[in-house]
């Protein structure tokens, strides 16, 4: 054993990575069952979901490798490494973002949230994100509006996804746009396009979805314990055979639920990094610098187009549209050059 190894099964923590706390930890002769287990029942303070949660952030290091895996079995002598970050603060900070506000009243805002803007702070997140962009724009006005660490926020849309959202300004708009995305009675619509020619161009896509087992970052159609999903869509135009645009409508509102149920579907969305998992074989009709374009494109291509709710102070309705961001519309055009067809 090397002089800076920590006696085996002992926590030495260390400071010198920074803010936070550093654990090490030699696994004892014997080895440990689970990478997990070992670390929970070493730190004694940790459960095993706060374990898991830091090993999928790459906190956690075996032999001076990020170890991802919660059930990887340890070897004896093997040095374990965990570096728990600082507590975020309970209230984000405000950040002057841009904001692409499309309309603002005293009770709530709507915007065009660009691809890239996580909507609420979380771990690997705690900073940039349109909370606290919006804590910038309104100021001490949001305290207290659906709690501290995302006011304002009644749902959102994954990162990479861009379009329409509504953020309440009040506990009234709040409690009322909350209860109308609960209710269903919310007009929203997206854009997509997927890998494949979607037959029949309209119709449902509907199983329950709920966490995959075999990947904890995934969400999938399940047998058992998922929740009810059901989404319909609309073909608009088909290129080369090789790509759909469709339009997708929901009629409830679950994690990632329109890019789990094409992809359940065979239709999974171009440039979805965790449910496109292979070149698709439609790929292959599609002529170059067309396929290269849609094979390389960075993220879903996804777009919340249309948003529709009553105002939640006047009771009079409301609608925005708005066309999608220019990578999207660039890609579209470089598949479809004009060979299209329109559905």
């Amino acid at each position: 054993m090397t002089d800076d190894a920590p006696e085996p099964g002992r926590d030495a923590p260390d400071h010198s990575q920074g803010p936070g706390v550093h654990h090490r930890h030699a696994v004892p002769e014997g080895g440990a069952s689970r990478a997990d287990r070992f670390l929970a029942d070493v730190i004694g303070t940790m459960s095993r979901s706060r374990v898991k949660a830091l090993m999928e952030a790459g906190c956690v290091l075996l032999d001076g490798t990020p170890l991802r895996e919660p059930a990887q079995t340890l070897r004896a002598g093997s040095i374990v490494d965990l570096i728990e970050p600082p507590s975020a603060p309970a209230r984000p900070a405000g950040e002057e973002i841009p904001l692409p506000i499309l309309y603002e009243d005293r009770d709530l805002i709507v915007l065009d949230k660009p691809a890239g803007l996580v909507a609420h702070p979380a771990p690997g997140n705690e900073t940039g994100t349109l909370v606290n962009a919006l804590i910038a724009h309104c100021g001490d006005s949001l305290e207290g509006i659906g709690g501290e660490r995302r006011p304002g926020i009644v749902h959102r849309l994954d990162k990479d996804t861009s379009g329409l959202m509504v953020v309440a300004k009040t506990p009234l708009a709040h409690q009322a746009l909350s209860d109308a995305f609960a209710a269903r009675d919310i007009d929203r619509a997206y854009l997509a396009l997927a890998w494949g020619a979607i037959t029949p161009t309209s119709g449902e896509f509907d199983g329950p979805i709920g966490r995959d087992p075999r990947d904890r970052k995934r969400m999938t159609v399940v047998k058992s314990g998922g929740k009810t999903a059901l989404t319909r869509y609309r073909v608009l135009r088909i290129s080369h055979a090789a790509t759909s645009l469709i339009e997708c409508r929901l009629a409830t509102g679950r994690t990632h639920q329109i890019r789990v149920h094409l992809s359940q579907a065979g239709h999974p969305l171009l440039g979805d990094p965790v449910y496109l998992r292979r070149i698709p074989a439609a790929a292959r009709a599609l002529p170059e610098p067309a396929r290269a374009a849609a094979l390389d494109f960075p993220r879903q291509a996804l777009h919340a187009a249309r948003l529709g709710f009553v105002h939640p102070r006047t009771g009079k309705p409301l609608l925005f549209e708005t066309a999608p961001p220019a990578d999207f519309r660039t890609l579209e055009s470089a598949i479809s050059d004009g060979i299209g067809t329109d559905c």
